[in-house]
């Protein structure tokens, strides 16, 4: 691009927890790096997500180490290292919910046995609690309890912490139409358009990097990206709120996570449950109304017990974006695809999002130097996107 404003190594597009982390990687290798967000932080999957750090637990339901147990049992350690600060990105200003998940079943033949299934291949720690030590939420479940080491994190804060690491290089764009591509075999030229007054920022770079999710599939149009490289997995989840006590874990029925609940705060303090696991796979077939029905009748079934009076629903549906398979399943593991100057990446899972950073971070191999200069000063910065139940949704009782 001719009269360049700014000459960089990588332009990543998405500011969701893959797009952040890679951002973070990239500079810490010293390319002259860029991420460009057209809504919220974390707007699409990130901050839809229940913040788990998943060690494997739902891929070894069938007592089989799958290809997905062992892409996310050895990234339990890169994750730990940084929340303690002995490893970077440092995340140690990240909130834990909770250190581990509990693991339970209901009283059915197939979730005893799939329950020993789970154990098996785990490299994460798993250590049946005592029946003093059971949370008092889950004192009256058949069968043994055991605490899994899957910690679960606020996403809005893993958000926060990743953005303050690398603020001055994070914009946004607003309204994807002001961004236009011009492309080669080995480079970029972006011409950018300020959301507010259209003034337009010059930027040539070698490479660009699509982390956005679901939005990758319109960026892979914009730049001609052969099709069919994405999948989508939808769900419909379902939350409650009310006078719930704490709970983060699983209660495995066959070879599936019937539900997968965790916790969390809203603005005035209420507990709120994020519903997970089969409920919400399922939950795409149900209206509304059937889902809650559905989530009302199943709770009390997987946590013996559970006082639900006074309890408000809400449900909400969002699509998991991944990396397109040839059979239409889950990947095994990250996965991105390059053409030329281009890679379109999605992570998969949450837990998978640093080794999705090092791959990428290999395939450009070594930076060209490119020197990082301020961008105006005037250019505004996304804020971390709302939880889903901090949004104007119906909550019925």
């Amino acid at each position: 691009m001719k009269n360049a404003d700014h000459e960089l190594d990588a332009v990543i597009f998405g500011g969701g927890a893959a797009g952040l982390w890679l951002l973070d990687e990239l500079r810490r290798r010293g390319f002259s790096s860029l991420l460009l967000e057209a809504s919220a932080l974390g707007a699409g999957q990130t901050i839809f997500s229940q913040g788990i750090l998943h060690g494997g637990l739902k891929y070894t339901l069938s007592g089989l180490l799958s290809g997905s147990a062992q892409a996310v049992r050895d990234a339990m350690e890169s994750w730990q290292a940084c929340l303690h600060g002995e490893s970077e990105p440092d995340l140690r200003g990240v909130r834990v919910l909770s250190p581990c998940c509990h693991l339970w079943r209901t009283d059915s033949l197939s979730s005893r046995l799939s329950l020993a299934g789970a154990r098996f291949g785990l490299r994460t720690p798993v250590e049946k609690v005592s029946p003093p030590d059971r949370p008092a939420i889950l004192s009256q479940c058949p069968g043994d309890i055991f605490r899994v080491g899957e910690p679960v994190l606020d996403v809005g804060s893993l958000l926060d912490a990743l953005c303050k690491r690398n603020s001055a290089r994070i914009l946004l764009v607003g309204d994807p139409a002001g961004v236009s591509f011009a492309i080669s075999k080995t480079s970029v030229e972006i011409l950018v358009r300020h959301p507010v007054d259209a003034s337009p920022l010059k930027i040539a770079t070698k490479s660009i990097i699509l982390t956005a999710g679901e939005g990758n599939e319109a960026l892979l149009r914009a730049v001609g990206f052969a099709s069919g490289a994405m999948q989508r997995r939808p769900l419909h989840q379902v939350m409650v709120r009310g006078n719930l006590p704490d709970l983060f874990g699983h209660c495995v029925d066959g070879a599936m996570t019937r539900v997968t609940v965790t916790s969390a705060r809203d603005s005035r303090g209420r507990t709120v449950w994020h519903l997970g696991g089969e409920i919400a796979e399922k939950g795409v077939e149900r209206s509304v109304d059937e889902l809650i029905a559905n989530a009302r009748s199943e709770l009390p079934s997987v946590v013996p017990g559970l006082d639900l009076i006074g309890a408000e629903w809400a449900t909400y549906r969002v699509n998991r974006a991944e990396g397109k398979t040839a059979d239409g399943r889950r990947p095994d593991g990250p996965v991105f695809r390059r053409e030329g100057a281009v890679i379109a990446a999605w992570p998969t899972k949450l837990v998978l999002v640093p080794r999705l950073a090092t791959l990428i971070a290999d395939e450009l191999g070594k930076p060209a130097g490119c020197a990082e200069r301020e961008f105006p000063a005037n250019w505004p910065k996304p804020s971390i996107a709302q939880y889903p139940w901090e949004r104007q949704i119906e909550w019925r009782r």
